[in-house]
């Protein structure tokens, strides 16, 4: 394969719909895993669906010295390996190959930003890109303030074509006042309507299915609030450490790491009230009042209203791992938090007096989120004396992964004379019931990027509300005693059990 750029194939034989409009995607930090992993077999799946512009190409920008065809292989190789679609399509994957190009450069470096504008100038005059940039920072969150600020001061992010797009991976700061840093020095080179905060969870079906099963289903929504749910469990469970992320994992913990950015996500959207259309700013608007409206917890309130946990030795699947403190590139007197457990209520008319759960852990049984609701338990009187166990109350759980789903939990008669009501559950499976694997999250995101729509993404202040809140929890817990200790294989520790228990109260084991 030639360094000539050639006239892009990408599109032909595959089935179309209306396209959008061409453009440059520009990765920095391209070599990483996020590129080889996710993005790229994401791109390849958009076009072997023929959801790609008809004039597109990728630059992958980085350090490390490599030609076009080096860069091309190995994205090759990625996309065999993770691309949903097996067997790959030899017509697809080449000519995606033929749209991705390298550009050798230290982030830094305003050289290498000047040249970086001169070859996407060529592009678009080969491949006809139309000056459409799109910026996907893909490195470490330590570079993201200095890219951006090398994107304006050389003019790169100035294009005559539409405005440029800016795509951030979290975490978006690691404090408030860092997270307020990191938004104006976006706001200094790009509007806020170009600023794409990319949180991966939010592209998953099941997460953007929350908002069609409660405003398209007049079943739910009436009984959506305090009237009718006892509380609401938002849980996240990994059963991998730290693996490889010590370094970084042990300057985050749970609560940065998963906690301010996915689950006080689903938070939002479980608890929003109807937008007035299904766009963009009119969702993020809701999003933030139920932030603004969630309840703080204060520093002196963490030992009642949140449990820290950290993972020690133990085994899973029957063999054994080690503890955190003993995990590669991890402090030996760490006292990062692996597991956490919080009650949060949420002051507004729907929610009043309902405890929403957040809880997430790693080296837990199993790797599982979701959301379940728990309603009011229904009055006994009628069944009390005829039926041998209590009545269980109503539960919907939104399963996010792993099979992805929808299920509720009723009571129903046992077949006989007698009466006897038992639990059973209405499953649905998006695969069952679709007869299809339902998109990875990172397609639907990269998608929408494309097209300009940020509904699914995170807007500057919601990402300052959620670390306000997060900061006033690890401004408590550096005045407590370290996180519990838990064998790894466990929920966690024994006082989150305490905890929920304490409100009458149980955990859901997923």
């Amino acid at each position: 394969m030639q360094d000539t750029i050639a006239a892009n194939p990408l599109r032909e034989g595959l089935s179309t719909q209306q396209a959008p409009e061409p453009c440059a995607l520009v990765i920095f930090g391209a070599t990483g895993d996020l590129t080889h992993r996710k993005l790229v077999p994401a791109l390849y799946n958009l076009a072997h669906e023929g959801q790609l512009p008809q004039s597109f190409v990728i630059v992958g920008f980085a350090r490390r010295p490599k030609t076009h065809d080096q860069f091309r292989a190995e994205l090759r190789d990625a996309v065999a390996q993770f691309s949903r679609f097996q067997p790959i399509n030899p017509a697809v994957r080449d000519a995606l190959a033929q749209a991705i190009f390298y550009h050798q450069s230290e982030f830094a470096d305003p050289k290498g930003y000047q040249t970086l504008g001169e070859f996407l100038q060529r592009l678009d005059a080969e491949r006809g890109t139309a000056g459409n940039r799109l910026f996907y920072l893909a490195t470490s969150p330590t570079e993201f303030i200095g890219i951006i600020e090398q994107l304006g001061a050389s003019g790169v992010a100035r294009t005559r074509g539409s405005p440029p797009r800016i795509i951030v991976e979290k975490p978006f700061g690691r404090s408030l006042p860092t997270a307020h840093e990191l938004n104006h020095k976006l706001a200094g080179v790009f509007p806020e309507r170009q600023v794409f905060r990319i949180d991966h969870y939010l592209g998953k079906e099941t997460v953007q299915n929350i908002v069609a099963l409660r405003f398209g289903n007049e079943v739910f929504e009436p009984l959506w609030n305090q009237k009718y749910i006892d509380h609401i469990q938002i849980t996240v469970a990994e059963s991998l450490g730290v693996e490889d992320r010590g370094s970084y994992y042990d300057n985050s913990g749970a609560l940065r790491d998963m906690v301010q950015n996915h689950l006080m996500q689903l938070l939002s959207l479980v608890a929003m009230e109807p937008p007035p259309v299904l766009e963009g700013e009119a969702i993020h608007d809701e999003k933030v009042k139920v932030l603004r409206a969630l309840r703080p917890i204060t520093p002196d309130q963490v030992q009642q209203l949140t449990v820290r946990g950290q993972y020690a030795p133990g085994s899973m699947a029957g063999n054994p791992v080690p503890g955190y403190r003993e995990e590669k590139n991890v402090a030996r007197d760490s006292r990062t938090e692996t597991f956490v457990a919080l009650k949060f209520f949420i002051d507004n008319w729907r929610w009043a007096g309902v405890p929403f759960y957040l809880r997430h852990g790693k080296r837990l049984p199993k790797g599982v989120a979701e959301i379940a609701i728990q309603f009011q338990a229904p009055p006994a009187v009628l069944f009390a004396a005829e039926s041998p166990v209590p009545l269980q109350p109503n539960v919907l759980v939104l399963r996010i992964q792993p099979d992805e789903g929808i299920a509720i939990r009723m009571n129903a008669k046992v077949p006989g004379n007698t009466i006897n009501l038992q639990p059973v559950k209405m499953d649905f499976r998006y695969g069952g019931s679709f007869g299809a694997r339902s998109p990875e999250a990172y397609e639907r995101l990269l998608h929408d990027i494309i097209l300009g729509d940020s509904t699914l993404f995170t807007r500057h202040d919601e990402v300052e509300r959620s670390w306000q809140i997060i900061d006033a929890i690890i401004d408590g817990w550096n005045a407590s005693p370290a996180p519990l200790p838990y064998e790894s294989g466990t929920w966690g520790p024994t006082e989150a059990d305490e905890f929920i228990q304490r409100d009458g109260r149980e955990w859901r084991r997923p």
